[in-house]
């Protein structure tokens, strides 16, 4: 018995499966070496930091990787490499509907400060919802949360001329 539409239907299953996969990812891009692509699986494998945060309904806590450590899994140094030029290099933190935010490398380096700036994956034990994640950047301690971008798809190291 043939079930109309079956090939349609299998094909729009296959996409939005792909199409699921590839959210669960992020781009780090970097002038000098080209970009990486890091899977759910890659970041899941990064050491987690738990974070408690005061935002708009009050206190929450975030699990998730410090920036700067999965700046370093794609290749990016810090340390004291981090000095001279470098210093005016910054992340653009893009997100899937095009918002923008830029945080300057000095504050992801925990030779230049202990704040913990993280890509968070969970809030409290779940997942992030759709509105949020899959992917969402958190700076604790910041007045306005402007630069909490949600839906995090690209990190890009940008120099400023």
């Amino acid at each position: 018995m043939k079930t109309p539409g079956f090939p349609s239907k299998l094909v729009c299953l296959l996409l939005l499966m792909v199409g699921s996969a590839s959210s669960q990812q992020i781009t780090v891009q970097n002038d000098q070496s080209g970009h990486v692509v890091l899977s759910a699986a890659d970041i899941a494998a990064l050491p987690h930091t738990i974070v408690k945060v005061n935002g708009h309904d009050g206190t929450a806590t975030y699990s998730g990787v410090p920036v700067a450590t999965l700046l370093e899994k794609a290749g990016i140094t810090f340390g004291e490499s981090l000095r001279g030029k470098r210093l005016a290099s910054c992340l653009l933190v893009e997100a899937a509907d095009g918002y923008r935010v830029v945080i300057a490398l000095p504050e992801l380096d925990p030779g230049f400060t202990d704040k913990q700036i993280l890509l968070a994956d969970k809030p409290e034990t779940h997942p992030l919802d759709d509105k949020d994640g899959p992917y969402r950047i958190v700076i604790p301690d910041e007045k306005r949360m402007a630069r909490w971008v949600r839906q995090v798809k690209t990190l890009k190291i940008v120099d400023v001329q």
